[in-house]
C-alpha cells in the first residue's frame, strides 16, 4: 500500500491509508463509500453514466450532459458526519417541490450541471463540487459519454413466460419485472474517461458493489479500456454482495452474482468477496474460491433488518481486510 502513515480510521492502528477505487452507482455505491470515508480519504468513486430516469434523465434529454444523480449521491456520500457535512449532503440531495419546471430536480444536479456547461470536461465541475463540499475523495464518470443499457429480459409476457424481450434503458432494466438475462451498452465501444483510467492504474484496491448488479456494477466491465485496466491492475480486488436480490436480480443467489461478475470479464481474478449472512448460499465459498478469492462472512446489514449495509459495520469490516 502507498501512503502517507496516519491512524487507521475505524481500526485506530497506525498504518498506510491505501488509496481504493469504488465501482458502481445509486445508493449502493453510497453505502459503499461511506463506510470507505471511515477508512480512507484516498478514495475515487468511478460512477456509472447510463442513468436515463428522473431529474438526470430530463437534464441529459435537454442538455446533452452526462447523467448527474448517480455522481451526486457519490459526493454527497463522501462529506463528513460533522455539522456541516451533514447540511451539505442535504442541500445537495434536496429536491424542488411543486408542479412548476423545477419540480423533482435534486439541487446538486443542476449545481453540477451548470458547471459543465462552463467546461467541456466534466471532471473540472465534479472536482469543484468535491472542494465546496470538502468531500473524502474524487468522483469520476466511468465514461467521457452518456451511455443506453438495454437488456435481454425472460418472463414479461405471462402467456409466454420464456419468451425473451429486450429493455431499453437504465430505469426500465432496473425496475422490470422479469428476469434479467444479459445486458449490453450503446455505444458498445465507448471511451472511458482518462481519469478513471489513471486511478485504477494506481489503486491498491479496486471494490465492486453492494448495488444494482445489472445496471450499476456489471456495466463498468463493458466498457473495454476500463475492463481491461480492472483486469491488469496491481490492486487487490473486493466485493460487497447485496443484503438480498435487488428487482433486476430477483432470484439470483449470491454466487450467481458472483459467477456474473465472472461471465462479462473473463480472466477476472477476485481477492475478497464480502456477504452478510442473511445472503449466502452453499455454493458461495467454491464459486468465489473458483475466481481467486476469499469468502467473508460478517454482519454488514442494519440492525432493523431493512436491505441497507450499516456504515460502521461495513467500515469495521473493510478496515479489517485492507489491515491485512
Amino acid at each position: 500500500m502507498t501512503g502517507a502513515p496516519a491512524t487507521g480510521g475505524v481500526t485506530g492502528e497506525l498504518h498506510l491509508l491505501p488509496h481504493v477505487v469504488a465501482f458502481g452507482g445509486g445508493h449502493g455505491l453510497a453505502a459503499s463509500l461511506q463506510a470507505l470515508r471511515r477508512v480512507t480519504d484516498r478514495i475515487t468513486a468511478v460512477v456509472t453514466v447510463a442513468d436515463d430516469g428522473g431529474s438526470s434523465g430530463r437534464l441529459r434529454r435537454e442538455f446533452g450532459c452526462l447523467p448527474p444523480g448517480d455522481l451526486r449521491m457519490a459526493l454527497s456520500a463522501l462529506c463528513g458526519d460533522d455539522s456541516e457535512g451533514r447540511l451539505w449532503a442535504k442541500v445537495l440531495q434536496a429536491r424542488f417541490g411543486g408542479t412548476g419546471p423545477l419540480a423533482g430536480h435534486a439541487l446538486g444536479n443542476l449545481l453540477i450541471a451548470m458547471l459543465w456547461s462552463q467546461d467541456s470536461d466534466p471532471v473540472v465541475g465534479l472536482d469543484q463540487v468535491g472542494r465546496l463540499l470538502d468531500a473524502a475523495g474524487r468522483v469520476l464518470p466511468m465514461a467521457s459519454r452518456p451511455l443506453t443499457i438495454t437488456g435481454r429480459v425472460e418472463g414479461l409476457d405471462p402467456v409466454r413466460p420464456d419468451a425473451v424481450a429486450t429493455v431499453t434503458g437504465q430505469a426500465e432494466v432496473a425496475m422490470t419485472p422479469g428476469r434479467v438475462l444479459s445486458i449490453q451498452l450503446t455505444p458498445p465501444d465507448p471511451p472511458a474517461h482518462p481519469a478513471a483510467l489513471e486511478a485504477v492504474a494506481e489503486a491498491d484496491w479496486l471494490i465492486f458493489g453492494p448495488g444494482s448488479w445489472f445496471t450499476s456494477v456489471v456495466p463498468h466491465l463493458l466498457v473495454p479500456d476500463l475492463a481491461r485496466a480492472i483486469l491488469q491492475a496491481r490492486a487487490r480486488r473486493l466485493v460487497v454482495l447485496n443484503l438480498q436480490p435487488r428487482d433486476e436480480t430477483d432470484g439470483y443467489s449470491a454466487s450467481e452474482h458472483i459467477e456474473i461478475l465472472a461471465d462479462y470479464a473473463p480472466g477476472l481474478k477476485l481477492d475478497v468477496v464480502v456477504a452478510d449472512p442473511r445472503f449466502v448460499d452453499d455454493r458461495l465459498e467454491q464459486v468465489v474460491g473458483q475466481v481467486g478469492g476469499e469468502l467473508i462472512v460478517a454482519p454488514v446489514g442494519a440492525a432493523d433488518g431493512s436491505p441497507r449495509h450499516d456504515p460502521l459495520l461495513l467500515a469495521a469490516t473493510l478496515a479489517r481486510v485492507m489491515a491485512t
